[in-house]
């Protein structure tokens, strides 16, 4: 506060409660009347291995989430979502789109975190591959309020397997990093089966048909490196032999993505 670091957010301090447990990301659609749940999933905040470290926009995520039971998404649905919900349209507020609730697991029941009109990142990238049924036309249902006929075809459609996301970051990050480190490998690692590069911090250049084109680094979290698995276990296996193909000067990431939902599931 001493040296402004928030800037003026900084003049202020809110005390709230400490709430203890594992954070799990919910994300929905909603037209103000339906809501469709996307899959649970759990994101890696922290930016070093056994979440230590500063806060980051998130290092890794993976899905589902073993620690959210069938029982208890329909708890955070009931309490949660549906009487946001019903609270917005009371207030005359009507809303179209995606509603992203962060929800602390405490012992005491779910705890919301925070609420975010948008996808989840990088909870998404390791949703979305997982998801069988057309996402346009759910979008678009969305937007024109006719999720009814979403439901009337038996909600989403699933892959059953587990998918993994792994952040490669800047060095450095979230503090000071460097851009323009040119980024290797990405075509091997895209070839491999059941993989998703996802491009967040990434510059294209040279981008001429005569001549390849060189993908550099430009941002803190530069891509998201996703994976498909029968089990979590294997998940976390391909994301990671994905990661290994995959190199530029400086890159970060962490090396325990996933184990927490290894240890939920009892599996290895």
């Amino acid at each position: 506060m001493q040296e402004k670091v928030f800037g003026d957010a900084g003049r202020r301090v809110i005390i709230e409660d400490c709430l203890f447990g594992e954070e799990a990301s919910i994300i929905v659609l909603t037209d103000s009347r339906e809501v469709i749940p996307l899959a649970a999933s759990q994101d890696h905040k922290r930016a070093l291995d056994h979440d230590s470290g500063p806060n980051t926009g998130g290092m890794g995520a993976y899905s589902p989430a073993p620690v959210v039971t069938e029982g208890l998404f329909k708890i955070i649905l009931d309490n949660i979502i549906y009487r946001i919900i019903h609270g917005l349209t009371k207030e005359g507020i009507g809303y179209n789109g995606v509603l992203y609730a962060g929800i602390m697991l405490t012992e005491e029941g779910p705890k919301v975190l925070e609420f975010n009109v948008r996808f989840g990142d990088p909870e998404t990238q390791a949703i979305l591959p997982r998801l069988k049924s057309d996402l346009l036309e759910a979008m678009l249902a969305t937007s024109e309020g006719k999720l009814n006929r979403v439901q009337k075809t038996g909600r989403l459609n699933w892959d059953a397997r587990a998918c993994v996301c792994v952040v490669c970051a800047s060095g450095g990050y979230p503090g000071e990093y460097e851009k323009g480190k040119e980024i290797l490998g990405l075509e091997e690692a895209e070839k491999m089966q059941g993989v998703v590069v996802f491009h967040a911090g990434t510059q294209r250049l040279n981008g001429s048909t005569a001549q390849r084109p060189k993908i550099v680094t430009n941002g803190g979290r530069v891509l998201g490196v996703t994976g498909l698995g029968n089990t979590i276990s294997e998940a976390i296996s391909t994301t990671y032999q994905a990661v290994d193909k995959i190199h530029f000067d400086g890159m970060h990431y962490r090396r325990d993505i996933g184990q927490k939902a290894l240890k939920t599931a009892g599996s290895s």
